[in-house]
């Protein structure tokens, strides 16, 4: 187990993180659709603009949901650990 706070659950089989396991991770994945979505209606014209916020936020996500994973993130064979 990790010190910090345990938002998903690890994957059973290969590398990364599964499903959120708390509330928090769940409002994590809505806040990061209501951004996706609010990006495509607001910015319509600017591909540049559209695909750097896409970019931000994604790597933003995947940066809290990899610090949040139970077990972290790595190869998993599906054996329990």
């Amino acid at each position: 187990m990790s010190d910090g706070p345990e938002w998903f659950r690890a994957k059973r089989y290969g590398y990364g993180s599964g499903l959120p396991i708390s509330w928090q991770g769940w409002a994590l994945l809505l806040g990061y659709f209501v951004v996706i979505g609010a990006v495509s209606f607001i910015i319509r014209y600017s591909w540049l603009g559209y695909a750097s916020i896409i970019v931000l936020a994604t790597a933003t996500l995947v940066v809290i949901v990899a610090r949040t994973t139970s077990g972290g993130w790595r190869w998993r064979w599906g054996r329990e650990d």
